[in-house]
């Protein structure tokens, strides 16, 4: 059975100026996110973590790091997906072997155009080649960006097909139908849209909660309107949220959630990008400190300085 649900980061992840991975401030990042950032679990190495910016290599050293800081395994997804079958499969196999909770798959995205049938076959390749037992996935749907979607179809097919490996799915498309059909017509499938606001609807439409970029400065927030057990302080937590991650938006959003988290640390290398994404302009970065420090986030952090705790 799935173990993840409620409030997740979609981990941002630091680098050096040699583009390495600074893996102790990723292990730190972690362990603010899971206490004082108010997240249930994270996803890490995922869109935000820039994960397919980086090797194979690379990929599995930062999950041995978190996994040697003892941080709770069961409270992490790592995102595995790549467009060589054997890269998927040396990840998600190293994901199992140090006990992560799920991994989070893409499908393949360099051929687009595909057909139900390659996707599935991709996925099952994986499964046979890395083996079921003790294998925990999670789909990633963000057609936006692999250009190829797990289409319900693709979905029931591996769920039905696979309902001991196939545990889940994450849904960065933003179509609420989508992610609530799947919800409906897969009882037990764990379904996560990408957006706070999903947070407002969960309990309706039967979402396992969220997983999201902007939680890496909003988790706290999220956390109330998740929990929280005061429908007024739920209705206003979930406002905070929304209103940070539209700020957030207003710019290219890695970089945007890299610069907010700049900001509230202090930490001036948190604004580096990974090639080819490239970090906001110093125009930018004035426009983003202005907007937050009039939200809710701007009331309790000093955006110059050390990050405080938002609740």
């Amino acid at each position: 059975m799935p173990t993840l649900s409620g409030v997740i980061a979609a981990a941002a992840t630091p680098v050096r100026e040699d583009f390495s991975i600074d893996l102790d401030h990723l292990v730190e990042h972690c362990r603010w996110l899971l206490g004082d950032g108010g997240c249930d679990g994270i996803n890490l190495l995922g869109t935000t973590g820039e994960a397919t910016s980086f090797s194979t290599e690379q990929r599995i050293a930062a999950m041995r790091a978190v996994a040697k800081a003892g941080l709770p395994l069961d409270r992490f997804m790592v995102g595995t997906g790549a467009a060589a079958l054997a890269d998927a499969c040396t990840l998600t196999a190293e994901a199992k072997a140090l006990g992560f909770a799920g991994a989070l798959l893409l499908p393949p995205f360099y051929y687009k155009g595909l057909d139900a049938d390659g996707v599935v076959a991709y996925v099952e390749a994986l499964i046979g080649k890395v083996g079921a037992q003790g294998l925990k996935l999670y789909l990633y749907h963000f057609p936006a960006n692999s250009a190829v979607p797990y289409t319900p179809q693709i979905v029931a097919r591996l769920r039905n097909a696979h309902p001991k490996q196939v545990l889940g799915l994450k849904d960065s498309s933003g179509d609420l139908d989508y992610s609530a059909g799947l919800a409906r017509e897969l009882p037990g499938f764990a379904v996560f849209p990408s957006a706070e606001a999903s947070l407002g609807r969960a309990a309706e439409l039967g979402f396992a909660g969220c997983i999201s970029a902007t939680a890496n400065v909003t988790g706290p927030y999220a956390q109330i309107a998740w929990s929280g057990s005061d429908e007024g302080a739920k209705k206003e937590a979930l406002d905070n949220a929304v209103d940070i991650r539209a700020i957030i938006a207003r710019f290219p959003l890695v970089a945007s959630i890299k610069a907010a988290l700049a900001l509230l640390t202090g930490r001036e290398g948190w604004a580096r990008t990974m090639p080819p994404l490239t970090p906001l302009t110093a125009k930018q970065r004035s426009e983003l400190a202005e907007a937050l420090s009039t939200s809710a986030l701007g009331k309790v952090a000093d955006l110059t300085g050390k990050r405080q705790a938002v609740a």
